[in-house]
């Protein structure tokens, strides 16, 4: 079975497009959208269709035994209340799959990155053995419980932490392709987790501070100036720490293009009151560049004032 943990907008449309093909999965969902899920099913709306998908739903991980592979698609900040459930998916041998936002708390074997594992808790969870990296490059939203809308892209790029292609990487991207969803193995899963960050890195905080799509950003000379100071700065960290990502930042924002007229995934948990997702993002960035001395204030400045954004005082 493959369970996808966190079955929001992007979670939710891989477990339907799964189970469309005809894999056996189960999603870790929460409140109405689960409710929904129980008992209508999931709601479909993406480039492969419009359809429903049935599947086991529960609220916690521990109800389905012996998983293959997790899928781990909820947001960074509910890592806290996700640890508990982790024990028997581990204690069988479950292949845990990152497809979050942001630098994943396996990036370094050597040193733990604070900003997103403080103490180091999720890497003692989760054997480093058991992981597979994954990013993802689509968009989604949740227009109401039980129901996902996808657009963009349907690339899933995945790799193995040290390299290598192994039978279990090639069988998840199977399932992946067999679904429709276009998943290459790579060699180097952190370069392309990088090449993913440049864009959330620019894109995620300036929407949450300004409003804006990410069309109105892109469409925008000064606007896509600060876009590109952001991910030239995002260049120099990634080459600081030995990743060479071979692209540009105006070729990076090139990719966002097929994005199209959507808000990024931080302006609408924003609007909805939620915690965002900056540590893996923003933080992590900067705990990095901080430990080569690599300069990064266009970065340290919407962290700022992003954090400030979402802070209920900013209200008062």
């Amino acid at each position: 079975m493959i369970v996808i943990f966190g079955a929001g907008a992007i979670g939710g449309f891989i477990a339907g497009a799964l189970a469309r093909s005809g894999a056996e999965v189960g999603v870790v969902a929460r409140g109405d959208h689960l409710a929904a899920i129980r008992k209508n099913g999931l709601q479909v709306e993406s480039v492969l269709g419009d359809f429903e998908a049935r599947f086991p739903a529960a609220a916690d991980l521990r109800e389905f035994e012996n998983p293959q592979y997790v899928l781990l698609t909820f947001k960074a900040h509910q890592w806290p209340g996700v640890l508990p459930q982790l024990g028997n998916a581990v204690k069988s041998g479950a292949t845990f799959v990152t497809l979050q936002n942001g630098l994943p708390f396996w990036y370094s074997r050597e040193r733990t990155l604070e900003s997103v594992d403080p103490g180091g808790r999720i890497g003692a969870a989760i054997p480093y053995e058991q992981v597979i990296g994954g990013v993802v490059h689509t968009s989604g939203m949740i227009p109401a419980a039980g129901r996902v809308k996808q657009t963009g892209n349907m690339l899933y790029p995945m790799g193995e932490l040290d390299g290598s292609e192994t039978s279990r990487i090639l069988q998840l991207a199977k399932f992946f392709e067999d679904a429709g969803l276009h998943a290459t193995v790579e060699s180097d899963i952190r370069r392309l987790v990088w090449r993913k960050l440049l864009g959330n890195l620019a894109l995620n905080p300036v929407s949450a501070l300004t409003g804006a799509t990410v069309r109105a950003m892109l469409d925008d000379p000064p606007a896509r100036a600060v876009l590109r100071a952001i991910i030239d700065e995002g260049l120099a960290v990634a080459r600081a720490d030995g990743v060479e990502i071979a692209i540009t930042a105006e070729a990076r924002l090139q990719m966002a293009t097929h994005i199209a007229d959507v808000k990024t995934s931080t302006l609408q948990d924003l609007e909805a009151g939620k915690p965002l997702e900056l540590e893996p993002i923003c933080g992590a960035t900067i705990e990095i560049a901080r430990q080569y001395g690599v300069p990064v204030p266009h970065i340290e400045t919407v962290y700022a004032l992003t954090q400030l954004r979402a802070s209920p005082r900013s209200s008062a």
